[in-house]
């Protein structure tokens, strides 16, 4: 099998794939029409977030057999044709939740007890115990909206904390002893903290917005490291500056370019979050560590050893 890679991964996968018999050509700095004129002469491809395979990839591509994406989401993927045009789709989340939990959970620690605030005050000369008076975490209810390999990762962490941790997941019956699954209302009316941990869709492009969070019973603290456009800036900036949401942990932002590789353009809502003490805003980099990018490599190696043997 020939496997085009279009996106730069650790160098595990050309070694692996290359030592049972597939051919690979790395490619990456050719354009989407660059790709897309020599893309039939492959039988899988594997990728990032770089090149979009959209409807018209894919019918250029009438050889491929699998998309494998080195990640989580699919979003960049047409999902549906691809599943149409019997395209196997392989995708890697079990890689890198470990590092996403332990993002969540230091984001959180360092936004409730204003570790990085005071330390910047005391730097400065100024020491202010009193106004940097932290919270805890323990007896915190936590709810998490998405309960697969992220959430719980998430959870699992979160319950040594001696937090209660709810979720809500649109999959039934999937509770485990870290966690326990209600309805969406529940969790509003009980979490002291919201946890994003769901993929970007229609029904899920600004789940969180002013009412969504207006039905929060709780004032509470926010944190998102899904997908930027799962929340509505706006409205998440008006609930900071009235309260409502005590403090946000932002991994991912609305203003994302498609390939996460930075923001596209400014506006006043966006210096909001960035110049505010309330506010904890990093470059998409939760799943991003030197263990996950090496384990993240090797789930796709793995599925596709499984899913494409060779003789």
């Amino acid at each position: 099998m020939k496997i085009l890679l279009l996106d730069k991964n650790h160098p595990l996968i050309t070694e692996q794939l290359t030592a049972k018999a597939f051919s690979l050509v790395e490619d990456f700095t050719s354009s989407y029409d660059e790709v897309l004129a020599k893309i039939e002469g492959y039988d899988g491809i594997i990728i990032r977030s770089r090149i979009p395979v959209d409807q018209k990839f894919i019918e250029h591509a009438k050889n491929l057999k699998f998309i494998a994406r080195v990640g989580a989401g699919m979003e960049n993927i047409d999902v549906a044709f691809a599943q149409k045009s019997g395209i196997e789709l392989i995708s890697s989340p079990e890689g890198n939740r470990d590092a996403v939990a332990e993002q969540v959970l230091g984001m959180l620690l360092i936004l409730m007890n204003r570790l990085f605030i005071s330390s910047q005050e005391v730097k400065n000369g100024i020491w202010k115990r009193e106004e940097n008076r932290g919270e805890e975490l323990l007896g915190k209810t936590v709810g998490l909206i998405g309960y697969g390999n992220m959430g719980k990762a998430v959870a699992k962490r979160l319950s040594g904390f001696g937090c209660k941790v709810i979720f809500h997941d649109i999959l039934p019956n999937i509770a485990d002893e870290n966690a326990t699954q209600v309805t969406l209302e529940i969790l509003k009316k009980e979490a002291d903290i919201l946890s994003l941990h769901l993929p970007i869709t229609d029904e899920t492009h600004y789940l969180v917005n002013k009412k969504f969070i207006s039905e929060m019973a709780k004032n509470f603290y926010f944190v998102n490291t899904a997908r930027g456009k799962n929340v509505n800036t706006k409205d998440l900036v008006q609930a900071i500056k009235n309260g409502k949401v005590k403090g946000a942990a932002l991994d991912v932002l609305e203003y994302e370019k498609s390939s996460f590789e930075k923001l596209d353009g400014e506006n006043e809502d966006l210096q909001y979050l960035l110049n505010s003490e309330k506010v904890i805003v990093t470059p998409h980099i939760a799943g991003w560590t030197i263990e996950s990018k090496e384990k993240l490599a090797q789930v796709i190696v793995d599925k596709i050893l499984r899913k494409f043997p060779q003789s």
